[in-house]
This record gives structure tokens, C-alpha cells and sequence, in this order.
């Protein structure tokens, strides 16, 4: 039998709901009026909250609701859409033709031919490994780009490798170490190390060489990379709170629970462009033979071309090199790190390219090219500006589900990706995702083929600058072989061009810094 409430005891309800609604904001307003901390809450009791939430969601306002679709930061609705359209296995097809102005000023378009040529059966892959490499690896044209454990999920992490299993393409560790999640399914490894060398240290945060032979030799360690530096934060190391330390991380980064673990700003490792080389190398004998070499973000071309000169004086070269670009991203940094610090990717591409082949290394060395690589035009521009493989890291995080909601510092994502809440992690179906990143990297990689065909080119080592082309100025576009100025082999070796000469003669192998 239902029972009605009586129209009188509904208003004495209703009352006394009120009532309790007008003490909970009286007491608000009593609070925002007596406390120190926010002036807007001072002066405007109560409605000041509303302030503040729409500054928290500020983002997901402008996202949805007011940016067109070419207009978002860092990547617009055009390139999210893409991306989630090659995530499911799809071409990303649109209609009605292109929303970029055309005529703007550094616009950048690649040069077709009138005889394009087909096709090949298997996209092309750049062999890794130098003279001193007895185990060199075949890489994809595009791959995961270093994201640790700990800043992604577990089920993010298994999501990438399975993925990388199943199309045969690498994914790089980040610097957090070696996680099971990465080596659940099998997919290749490329292990990074930064400063706080994690996996492979010593009590005192030095790098331990047994440590890191034990898990380079593991066969699915394919490469071992160096990390100098990043695009997003170029030069500043980091803090691991004690209490973010759990007994997981503790394990797989192989430090001590309790206390502030310390990433360094510098490596201990190295203080010269000849010790850089030096511990490259060892890094590969260490290994077995493996592929070894190191990230950065390029600072400058003295010190790149110091490197060069260490490269020479000590008789071994990197078997890569990959250059990341101040456009990349990163879980958390300061923003004038990221706004201000760092070179970005075209120019360091481009710089790393030259000095390589003016110091007649750049047949020994491959380099991969990272920072915001998301289409296959990407991959084919990046090629043409010297590249010989693709990273990328936040396209395949959207490719598991992430959604560009810029709260990766915050451990609340709310797609689970960013993430080591387990409520959150478990939005994450590993079958699910791991397909999907497998159909974005097979359909960009294909986009990428598909383009060069469309060139009259059928492997990347037929691109020239000629085929790539910007937009000067509304009547005028002029080819990367007009704009840039690139070197012959062994050129600065010879004779350095003006413009290269003064930090050709700055630059020694013997330090970083510049020389009389």
C-alpha cells in the first residue's frame, strides 16, 4: 500500500529542507567572509565559488563549446578526430575540402607528383645499429615515444605494448624503468635511462653496471637509449614525493621507500662530450651488442657539433640519435619551461641532419625524430627534414582514450590513462585499447606510405627538401632546399660555411662548454 505524505507534513518537509539549504550557505558565507586566503570570497561570499569552478573547468568549456575545430591547444578537434578515427581502424576521411588557410604564411604543403608509383607491399623500416653493433634492430617508421610507468597507468602501459606486439613497431620505457606491465605481452622494448638511471642504480643514485647488463640483455630489450633531455623541460631534473612511492614503484624503479627520490638535472655518468660518447658505448657492450644511444632536445649547435667532434675523437658513434622538439609534451612541467626553453623539433631536426653530415657521421648514425608526431604528413615532413623514424607519445595516449583534458599532473584523468587511481585505471579494457592503438599506428604508417606514393617515392632515403614546401607570404611559397641552407658530407670537416664556422671553431669534444 503506498503511503502519501499529507499536504501539511510536505510543507513542514519542505521547510525544513529550505531551511537546512539557507543555514549550509549561511555558513559558507560566514566562512568566505572570516578567511584570509581568497579575496574574490572576501568581498563576494557564496557567488565567488562559481569563479572558481569555472576556472577548473575552463578547459573542458573551451573544448567543447567554443573552439572551432582547427583552433585547440595543443592539438586541435581536426587532429583529435583523426587520430580516434585511426584508432578504429579508419582513414579519417572528411568531405568539403580543407579548413587551413592555404595562403597563410608558414603553411607547409609536401610536392605530389603528375607519375606517382605504387604502393609498397610493406611499409618501409630503418635499420638501427652502427659498425659497432652486432645486433641491430629494423624500426617502424612510427613508434611509442618514452612514457614511464607511474605518470601513465598500468592498463595504459599494457595497452601500448600489447599494441606494439601486435603491429611490430617499438615502444620506449620512459625513464621510470622497466614495469611488468611492459612485459606482459612481448611487444619491443627501447629501455631509456635519465639521471636517476631507475632500474639500474645504486644505493646512492649512481648508475650500477651489473643492474643494467641483467635487463638490457633480455631479448625484449631491443634498444637502450640515454636521455639527455626532453622537449617539454629541457635541463631541470625532478622529485618523486616519499609518499608516492609505493611498494611497486620502489621495486621497478629500484629505490627506497620513505624518502624523496631525486632526479638530477645533470647525469653523473658524463661530464664531457667525450664521457657521453664513452658511456654510449659501454651502455651497448653492456647490453650485447644492442643498439644504444641517447635523447635530447637540442640546446645549441656548438654543443651539438662538441658532440660531433667527441663522436670522431673517440672512434665510435651512437647507433641513434632521437631529437625531441620544445612542442613536445610532458606530464607535468613549469610553464615557462615549456612556453620558453628548448629548440623546437624543425629546427633541431634540421641542425642535428647538417651537423651529422658535415662531420661525415651521418651514415653511421640514425635519427629518430619526436614531438608532436600525430598524422602520417608528420612522419613524411619529418623524414624530409632529416629524420629516419617517428615517436609519438600523446597521439598514442589518445589512441587508449585519452581525451585532452590537461590534468595529467593532477593523478585525476578522467579517461584512467594518466592515472594511478584503480577506480580510474579500470576504465581502461587493455583487448579494447590495445587494438586501437595497433589500427592508429598501422593507418598513420599506411597514411605516410600512402603519401610518398603520391610523391613518386616508395622509400623514405627518396625524399629530398625539394619536396617540401612553405608559404613565405600570401603570393610566395619556396621549397626546404631554398629556405635552408644544408651541408655536403664532410663539409665542416673541409671548410665550414660562415654561418656554421664560428661554432665549428667554439666547439670542443673535450667540453660543453665554449673554447677560445
Amino acid at each position: 500500500m503506498m503511503v502519501r505524505m499529507s499536504k501539511e507534513k510536505r510543507g513542514t518537509f519542505a521547510k525544513g529542507a529550505l531551511g537546512a539549504a539557507a543555514a549550509a550557505l549561511g555558513g559558507v558565507a560566514i566562512h568566505d567572509l572570516t578567511q584570509t586566503k581568497y579575496p574574490i570570497l572576501r568581498n563576494y561570499p557564496v557567488l565567488g565559488h562559481m569563479r572558481y569552478l569555472l576556472t577548473d573547468i575552463g578547459p573542458e568549456l573551451r573544448q567543447y563549446f567554443i573552439e572551432r575545430d582547427w583552433d585547440g591547444r595543443p592539438f586541435n578537434r581536426d587532429q583529435r578526430n583523426a587520430i580516434y578515427e585511426r584508432a578504429k581502424g579508419k582513414q579519417s576521411e572528411t568531405s568539403f575540402g580543407t579548413v587551413q588557410d592555404v595562403y597563410d604564411s608558414n603553411h607547409e604543403h609536401l610536392v605530389h607528383s603528375i607519375a606517382p608509383v605504387e604502393e609498397p607491399a610493406e611499409p618501409p623500416r630503418a635499420l638501427v645499429g652502427g659498425k659497432d653493433c652486432t645486433k641491430p634492430y629494423s624500426i617502424s617508421m612510427l613508434n611509442v615515444s618514452s612514457m614511464s610507468f607511474g605518470s601513465l597507468s598500468k592498463n595504459a602501459v599494457r595497452s601500448l605494448n600489447k599494441g606494439a606486439a601486435m603491429g611490430g613497431f617499438a615502444h620506449n620505457t620512459g625513464e621510470g624503468g622497466i614495469s611488468p606491465y611492459h612485459q606482459e605481452n612481448g611487444g619491443d622494448l627501447v629501455w631509456q635511462m635519465g639521471t636517476g638511471y631507475f632500474g639500474a642504480r645504486t644505493e646512492d643514485g649512481d648508475f650500477d653496471p651489473a643492474k643494467f647488463r641483467d635487463k638490457a640483455q633480455d631479448d625484449q630489450v631491443k634498444m637502450v637509449e640515454l636521455k639527455l633531455s626532453q622537449g617539454a623541460k629541457p635541463g631541470i631534473g625532478g622529485v618523486l614525493p616519499a609518499d608516492k612511492i609505493t611498494k611497486e614503484v620502489s621495486e621497478i624503479r629500484g629505490v627506497p621507500m620513505g624518502v624523496d627520490c631525486i632526479s638530477p638535472a645533470a647525469h653523473r655518468v658524463f661530464s664531457t662530450p667525450v664521457e657521453l660518447i664513452e658511456f654510449i658505448a659501454q651502455m651497448r657492450e653492456l647490453s650485447g651488442g644492442k643498439p644504444a644511444g641517447f635523447k635530447m632536445c637540442v640546446s645549441s649547435r656548438r654543443e651539438v657539433l662538441a658532440i660531433c667532434k667527441a663522436i670522431r675523437a673517440v672512434g665510435t658513434a651512437p647507433d641513434f640519435i632521437v631529437v625531441d622538439g620544445s612542442e613536445g609534451g610532458t606530464g607535468a612541467a613549469p610553464i615557462d619551461f615549456e612556453d620558453h626553453m628548448g629548440m623546437p623539433l624543425t629546427h633541431g631536426l634540421m641542425l642535428m641532419h647538417n651537423a651529422l653530415v658535415g662531420t661525415g657521421l651521418r651514415d653511421q648514425i640514425k635519427i629518430g625524430a619526436s614531438g608532436k608526431v600525430a598524422g602520417g604528413s608528420d612522419i613524411v615532413m619529418r623524414m624530409i627534414q632529416g629524420a629516419d623514424y617517428t615517436n609519438s607519445a600523446r597521439a598514442m595516449m589518445m589512441a587508449t582514450g585519452c581525451i585532452q583534458a590537461q590534468r595529467c599532473h593532477t593523478g585525476e584523468c578522467p579517461t584512467g590513462v594518466a592515472t594511478q587511481d584503480p577506480r580510474r585505471n579500470r576504465a581502461i579494457v587493455v583487448e579494447d585499447k590495445s587494438k586501437a592503438v595497433y589500427n592508429f599506428q598501422k593507418t598513420t604508417v599506411n597514411t605516410a606510405v600512402r603519401l610518398m606514393a603520391s610523391m613518386g617515392v616508395s622509400d623514405p632515403s627518396e625524399l629530398t627538401p625539394h619536396m617540401l614546401r612553405r608559404s613565405v607570404s600570401p603570393t610566395e611559397s619556396r621549397s626546404y632546399a631554398s629556405i635552408y641552407e644544408w651541408l655536403r658530407p664532410g663539409q665542416l670537416l673541409e671548410d665550414a660555411p660562415s654561418i656554421w664556422a664560428p661554432d665549428w671553431k667554439a666547439a670542443s669534444p673535450d667540453t660543453f662548454r665554449p673554447v677560445a
